[in-house]
């Protein structure tokens, strides 16, 4: 049996000291210590699969009882096969290039003074999130990597599975070489706890919240440090009037059932009147064969008599079902399909099927997402997919980064300026 290193009593703002100190250490150590961590990291979770699952199941069962939907108890489980995906996940991590220390421009001024932009650590993330186990290992392994000691808060939900992860974790970590504090968890105070996490000025330098609109809110009205949110994903798939409709059907099926619990499915889909009454019929009675319970405007409700469609609300629009539900809408063009998304969609993923350049151009340029698909389904929205090795979560912010948040945007940079005696005249 694994013992945490995180004692019950240290406080939350002792743990962002402990980790403040860790992280100058990180700064300075090179790739290999860092990757040997990882890779101790990766041998740990194999080592200690038993513990954790029986961890697991105390969470899932705890779930169960509570009434948890099927989507979130998917979320919150682990299995062998997805403690071995965990562990190749570290692994991938560390054999990608160290973004710490590479040079991002620089010139040789006129003075003769010479500049280099260098990408650095940020200092001390914490991550907040909700049901899913994983994240614990993606977000430690993806901040060490990048120089970043890490403070972790996860929900109650998965109190018991998130503790022994940490505490695997950060133990191999420690004895491969990196400073204490560098992995941390805190749990078990509520929002009172979230509030001092949130307001570590000087001390922890990016808070990054996993996890729905109440998390949200309950950062936005307490945080002092900067935030990245991680935010809902009200995906769209737009069926364009030049689409191939075999392909189109295809997308649609795997954004929506592929996995319908995360932040990159389909949640909307929209199609074009002048393919409308070909294609909803079909793709609509898989997806209710499937389970899918659909909310339809009247025209797509009129497209497809036989397949129980409710109507749609103001609020279906808006909605993240993270569940088997999806909300129907005909469009009459490429510039109607863009506005409403653009009003309706929450700047994740957006997809357009289509054979037509034009459209395909309009689409791009016109959607204000982070990720835009031609072709594609949303569910390739990852860091994992990206070639990330994983992923903190998806941001859909501008500032400063933007889409799946791996080990370059767990960066800033500084300007390092050598001179030769020089004096500004």
């Amino acid at each position: 049996m694994v013992t945490t290193s995180i004692a019950p009593a240290t406080s939350v703002a002792e743990t962002c000291a402990a980790a403040k100190r860790a992280s100058r250490v990180l700064a300075t150590l090179g790739s290999g210590v860092k990757d040997a961590a990882l890779h101790a990291i990766a041998d740990a979770l194999i080592e200690h699969a038993a513990e954790i699952l029986q961890a697991n199941a105390r969470d899932l069962e705890a779930g169960r009882d509570a009434g948890l939907s099927p989507a979130l108890i998917d979320r919150l489980g682990l299995d062998q096969p997805r403690i071995v995906q965990m562990a190749a996940g570290v692994r991938t991590i560390a054999s990608l290039p160290d973004p710490v220390g590479e040079v991002i421009g620089g010139s040789r001024l006129p003075n003769g003074l010479e500049v280099r932009k260098v990408r650095v650590p940020l200092g001390v993330v914490a991550v907040v999130y909700e049901a899913r186990p994983n994240v614990t290992i993606d977000a430690a392994a993806l901040c060490l990597k990048s120089g970043n000691a890490i403070v972790l808060r996860g929900s109650s939900m998965a109190a018991h599975s998130n503790a022994v992860l940490a505490s695997v974790a950060s133990a191999a970590a420690v004895g491969a070489g990196l400073p204490d504090g560098s992995l941390s968890l805190v749990a078990g105070g509520g929002r009172e706890e979230l509030a001092v996490l949130a307001t570590q000025a000087g001390v922890v330098d990016l808070i990054v919240p996993r996890g729905g609109e109440g998390l949200k809110a309950a950062l936005k009205g307490v945080a002092t440090i900067p935030v990245i949110y991680a935010a809902s994903g009200n995906c769209h798939v737009y069926v364009d009037a030049s689409a191939d409709l075999v392909a189109a059907q295809a997308i649609v099926l795997n954004a929506k059932l592929q996995r319908p619990g995360v932040c990159n499915a389909a949640e909307k889909l929209l199609v074009h009147a002048g393919v409308a009454d070909a294609f909803l019929p079909a793709a609509l009675r898989a997806l209710s064969q499937a389970g899918v319970i659909l909310h339809g405007d009247e025209r797509a409700r009129a497209a497809v008599p036989g397949v129980p469609i409710d109507p749609a609300t103001e609020a279906d629009w808006d909605t993240e079902y993270l569940a088997l539900e999806l909300a129907v809408g005909v469009v009459d063009s490429v510039d109607e399909a863009i506005s409403r998304i653009n009003v309706h969609g929450s700047g994740h993923s957006e997809a357009i099927v289509t054979r037509d350049t034009a459209s395909a151009r309009a689409f791009e340029l016109g959607v204000d997402a982070a990720c835009v698909y031609v072709n594609a389904s949303t569910r390739f929205t990852d860091g994992g997919e990206f070639g990330m090795g994983a992923e903190i979560g998806n941001s859909t912010q501008k500032l400063h980064a933007r889409g799946p948040i791996g080990l370059r945007e767990l960066c800033t940079f500084k300007y390092l300026v050598q001179g030769a005696g020089h004096i500004r005249p």
